[in-house]
């Protein structure tokens, strides 16, 4: 054997046994939601690469919130890599609790993240939490029921208007719910929904002086128009219903309009599991002709949490995960209308995506959506569907359990109102707001 090729094979073996070395298995936590289930399967392209192995803890929405919150806040260790989103990501952050990631490499393009996914993942501009997918929400309606209602989606509709086509899209005995809309508790799911819509009300959590508002006629009016609508068009048991319980009713056909996440747009228009791709419209979320609309802005986003003892091998990941290559891997296995929306501006600058029919719709929604001025009204806080404080999570999965006993006819409106606005006082109060 030859000088240089001694040295070539040594230098192959010193390569294999540092990467044999330093293999990792990193343990992640993600919403078990149908991005999320396509990025476990091409997992073995990362292995591949980088030799660490992932174990996948794959969690319904409230519970995944439970317990990366529970974990991170009592330093448990349990995940090297968390799934989190725009509320928690500059809270903890600011506490510490995650490892900045202001070291990414150069090819990964930092500064190709859309501005209101970066900004709603950082603190003090550095950034936390690299945006896995983002979303604002939509209108997504089967055009053939209201081609046959005798009616045209508007681009930018109003609530009368969702309320009058669920009504004249209604058929009982076909099993079509005019219109699906979240009811499940929980601040991320039913809560979400709901407060977005109310925005669109002209109704808003607290006042300038953080005191709650669920005793003013916005939220009356929200709250009734809500459950009236969906008593009458909704799903038998939409109190209970959250995305992926809409998302299958859609996809089976049950449902006239759907008004949910931007990134269900892909799962809603794909023939090998919905029975309707064909006949999927999209128009903008409704508004009340006050000025702001029911669209929320969100990213499910990668983090490394701070008590982590694979901070490398995490960030590799996450760069692999949230990349262009990514995306390019998904567009090649299962085409472009099934890449990870609303994270990057080259995405919306590629041809090959300008042509998927929703593409457009969910960068108009993303950018309408303005998390510093969300209500009608001043509010203290900045988010458009939560308030950005910690107190948050807590306090308004108590009031959307309120909201779901109301709507499932367990109590009135105005008695889940009136439960709100104690409960959040008394909440505030004892953190010291008021």
């Amino acid at each position: 054997m030859s000088l240089k090729n001694a040295l070539r094979a040594a230098t192959a073996l010193t390569v294999l046994t540092t990467s044999a070395t330093f293999a990792e298995t990193l343990t992640i936590a993600t919403v078990n939601n149908g991005d999320m289930i396509r990025m476990q399967g091409l997992t073995d392209d990362f292995t591949a690469k980088t030799g660490h192995e992932v174990e996948w803890v794959t969690l319904e929405e409230n519970v995944l919130r439970q317990r990366v919150t529970t974990d991170i806040s009592t330093k448990g260790g349990a995940f090297d890599i968390m799934t989190i989103g725009m509320y928690e990501t500059p809270i903890w952050g600011a506490n510490g609790w995650l490892v900045p990631l202001d070291n990414l490499s150069e090819d990964y393009d930092v500064a190709d993240i859309l501005p209101a996914m970066a900004g709603g993942l950082s603190h003090d501009g550095t950034l936390y939490a690299a945006p896995f997918y983002g979303e604002s929400s939509m209108i997504m309606y089967r055009t053939d029921l209201m081609e046959k209602a005798g009616l045209e989606m508007p681009d930018a509709p109003s609530w009368e208007f969702i309320r009058d086509a669920a009504a004249a899209m209604t058929d009982r005995e076909n099993e079509i719910n005019g219109i699906c809309l979240r009811g499940k508790a929980g601040w991320g799911e039913g809560g979400a929904l709901i407060t977005a819509m109310s925005n669109s009300f002209g109704a808003r959590w607290f006042d300038m002086d953080w005191n709650a508002q669920f005793d003013t006629e916005a939220w009356a009016n929200t709250l009734n128009f809500y459950k009236g609508m969906m008593d009458a068009s909704g799903p038998a048991g939409y109190a209970t219903n959250g995305f992926n319980e809409n998302l299958s009713l859609f996809q089976q056909g049950k449902c006239g309009m759907w008004i949910d996440a931007t990134v269900a747009a892909s799962f809603v228009t794909n023939p090998n599991d919905s029975t309707v791709a064909d006949s999927v419209g999209f128009a903008l979320a409704p508004d009340n002709g006050l000025g702001k609309r029911a669209n929320w802005l969100w990213a499910w986003a990668l983090a490394i949490p701070a008590g982590t003892q694979k901070q490398d091998a995490a960030l590799q990941f996450i760069e692999w995960a949230t990349s262009k290559d990514y995306i390019e891997l998904v567009a090649a296995k299962e085409g472009w209308a099934n890449v990870p929306p609303g994270a990057r501006i080259s995405l919306y600058e590629n041809p090959n995506y300008q042509e998927v029919p929703f593409a457009q719709m969910t960068l108009d929604s993303i950018l309408s959506a303005d998390p510093n001025n969300s209500t009608v009204e001043p509010s203290p806080y900045v988010g458009v569907q939560f308030a950005a404080i910690p107190e948050f999570a807590g306090i308004a999965t108590e009031v959307s359990q309120e909201f779901s006993a109301a709507y499932a006819g367990q109590q009135t409106v105005e008695e889940a109102l009136e439960k709100a606005q104690a409960l959040t006082n008394d909440a505030m109060e004892a953190a010291g707001y008021r």
